[in-house]
């Protein structure tokens, strides 16, 4: 058995190409992580959805600020199960030879970097599922140094009030409850883990947003936030075009644009100070899939 093994984490994620954190999670370089603050979930959904990433999305949850900020950073994923004391056993040796102390929850928060973005899957424990408090709320903030930082728990949290007073962290979670954390054990960290109806792998970008979060695949952040960009830029465009009648609602909505549509794109980047900071997107391939069809093209551009 081990924990937040490096060859793991790569063997995990072999899809993406760049640099890798100490622990072997992909490095999603911060630039991408700063432009996602300007982005709406839905733009970010979108680029993901249509290339069959359909299971990277949880609404089902509470957040500690209401109107907060939006949560973003690199996943640390850790997953926990109830208690059974033999099992608590082999996994305690486990810390113990890997040189880790302290409480399962602790062994997490021990361990995060800058950017980092605990995301726990509780078993949906709240009653003495409380994962994080003021305390470690406070070792979070400190440790990750973001000002779009926090936690995503599939489970409870306590303290609620001392949370609240640390600043810039959002916490996505199911329940509160005044009860200290008690009765389990840590089964994985930095692998395959599961919140509610989402997948999320170690280094996948966490986008709290609108109600609920979305992991973006590491390999696919590059693409999404540029993607995300295009969506923001066809909707000021396509607004403009169903005001003034020249297109239908359908014929904005559509995944793939006509090169007619395209050409008067281009004409409304180049030359609306609205859309200056579009003008470095390139478009080659929404010109391509306008002549050549779109295999994931549908009815709606969702």
């Amino acid at each position: 058995m081990k924990f937040n093994d490096r060859d793991d984490i790569i063997a995990l994620t072999p899809l993406w190409k760049g640099e890798r954190l100490p622990d072997g999670r992909p490095k999603v370089e911060e630039k991408y992580l700063k432009a996602l603050k300007n982005l709406t979930l839905e733009e970010v959904w979108k680029p993901i959805f249509v290339k069959g990433y359909e299971s990277q999305f949880e609404g089902r949850l509470q957040t500690l600020h209401v109107d907060g900020p939006k949560l973003i950073g690199r996943a640390v994923t850790a997953t926990y199960c109830p208690f059974r004391p033999d099992l608590d056993a082999v996994v305690k040796e486990t810390g113990k030879r890997e040189g880790r102390s302290g409480t399962y929850n602790q062994w997490v928060i021990d361990s995060l970097g800058e950017y980092d973005v605990p995301v726990i899957d509780m078993y949906d424990k709240i009653y003495k599922g409380t994962f994080l408090g003021g305390n470690l709320t406070t070792a979070l903030k400190n440790r990750t140094k973001n000002e779009n930082g926090g936690a995503v728990i599939w489970g409870g949290i306590r303290d609620t009030e001392q949370m609240k007073r640390v600043e810039n962290t959002q916490v996505y979670y199911r329940g509160i409850d005044p009860t200290p954390i008690r009765d389990f054990i840590m089964t994985g960290f930095n692998t395959v883990t599961r919140i509610g109806n989402a997948v999320c792998l170690p280094g996948d970008v966490v986008f709290g947003a609108g109600g609920g979060v979305l992991f973006i695949p590491s390999h696919l952040v590059e693409e999404v936030v540029g993607g995300a960009a295009k969506t923001q830029v066809k909707d000021m465009f396509g607004f403009e075009m169903i005001a003034q009648n020249k297109f239908t609602t359908a014929q904005i909505d559509r995944n793939t644009w006509t090169v007619e549509m395209l050409d008067l794109l281009m004409d409304f980047i180049k030359n609306d100070d609205r859309a200056a900071e579009y003008r470095e997107l390139d478009w080659t391939q929404e010109y391509d899939f306008a002549i050549n069809g779109d295999p994931n093209d549908t009815q709606s551009a969702l």
